[in-house]
C-alpha cells in the first residue's frame, strides 16, 4: 500500500494518449477531417437518395454518438482519479487508478436549428452521462442562410436565440451536419465571443465541409477546431483532386453556384425535418 492508503499504481496509467485518425491535409492544425471507415460508411447511406425518415434520424444518431467519442477524447481534459471497484471488498488493490475525463469542465453544446437540431441534442443527451449535468447544457439559435435572386447564400440570419447564461471557460461545441459556405457558424461563434464570456475551446463538428467553409471559418475565427467526417471537393479539375487537400486550396471547390455541396447530402436539414422549404 502506498503512503496515502492506495495500492501501488500501475504505469500503464500514467497518461493516457488518444491517437486520432485523420486524412493528410494542408490546411492547418485545428482542421481535422476523419479517416474512419464506419463513419464514411455511414455517412454515404446518409447522402444517399434513398435515406428519408425514419433511417435519417437512426444514421445521423450513430454519426454523432461516434463523433462525440472522438472528439472528447481528443479534446476534453483529463485528471486523475482513484475509484474504490466492487473488488475492493475482497482485495485492497481494487482500486482503478488512472485519467478520466474531467467532469467539472462546463460544456455547451448549441442546437443551430435546423439541421442542427438532431446532432445537438443527441451529443447534449450522451454528455450528460460523463460530465456534470449542472454544469453542461444546450443553447438554442435559430439561424438560417440568406439567399439573392439566383439562390447563392449571401450570408446568415438569426431570427431568434435561447442562450443559456455564460460559455466562461466551457467547451463550447457546435454539432452541425453541413459546413457548406460558413456564414452560419461564423454568426453564431461572434455571439458567443462578442456576449458570453471567454470559453475554454469553440469546437465544431459536421459531417462534411467544404475547402470554401474552412478558409471563411478560419479566416473569421482562427482559434476555432473543426472536425469533419469528410471534406467534399468534387467540383474542383482533376489535378486539385489528385493533391492533398489543401496544397491548392484557392482553386479546391465543393459548392455549386446555389452554394449546396458536391458530392454532398444535398440539404439534410430538410430530410431530417420533413419540410421541404
Amino acid at each position: 500500500m502506498s503512503s496515502k492508503g492506495l495500492p501501488h499504481k500501475d504505469s500503464q496509467f500514467s497518461k493516457a494518449a488518444y491517437r486520432l485518425s485523420e486524412m493528410e491535409h494542408r490546411y492547418g492544425k485545428n482542421v481535422h477531417i476523419l479517416s474512419n471507415p464506419f463513419l464514411l460508411t455511414h455517412l454515404a447511406q446518409l447522402c444517399s437518395k434513398e435515406t428519408i425518415q425514419p433511417r435519417i434520424n437512426e444514421l445521423v444518431t450513430a454519426l454523432y454518438s461516434s463523433m462525440l467519442d472522438i472528439v472528447v477524447n481528443q479534446e476534453f481534459p483529463t485528471k486523475p482519479a482513484a475509484v474504490e471497484t466492487r473488488m475492493a471488498e475482497f482485495h485492497p488493490e481494487g482500486f482503478y487508478q488512472g485519467p478520466i475525463i474531467d467532469a467539472g469542465v462546463p460544456v455547451v453544446s448549441v442546437n443551430l436549428a435546423r439541421a442542427g437540431t438532431v446532432p445537438s441534442h443527441i451529443c447534449f443527451s450522451a454528455l450528460n452521462y460523463f460530465m456534470d449535468p449542472h454544469k453542461t447544457r444546450q443553447d438554442h439559435i435559430s439561424i438560417g442562410r440568406t439567399t439573392n435572386e439566383q439562390h447563392q447564400v449571401t450570408g446568415s440570419q438569426v431570427s431568434g436565440h435561447k442562450i443559456g447564461g455564460s460559455a466562461e471557460g466551457a467547451i463550447v461545441l457546435f454539432p452541425d451536419p453541413m459546413g457548406a459556405t460558413g456564414s452560419t457558424l461564423c454568426e453564431a461563434v461572434d455571439m458567443y465571443k462578442k456576449s458570453h464570456g471567454k470559453a475554454l475551446k469553440y469546437i465544431a463538428m459536421h459531417c462534411i465541409v467544404t475547402p470554401e467553409y474552412l478558409k471563411r471559418v478560419l479566416g473569421a475565427h482562427p482559434d476555432l477546431v473543426v472536425y469533419a467526417i469528410r471534406l467534399d471537393r468534387g467540383l474542383s479539375p482533376a489535378k486539385i483532386l489528385d493533391s492533398v487537400p489543401g496544397t491548392f486550396w484557392d482553386q479546391e471547390k465543393g459548392l455549386n453556384e446555389k452554394h449546396y455541396i458536391v458530392p454532398g447530402g444535398g440539404g439534410f436539414g430538410e430530410i431530417l425535418n420533413n419540410a421541404y422549404v
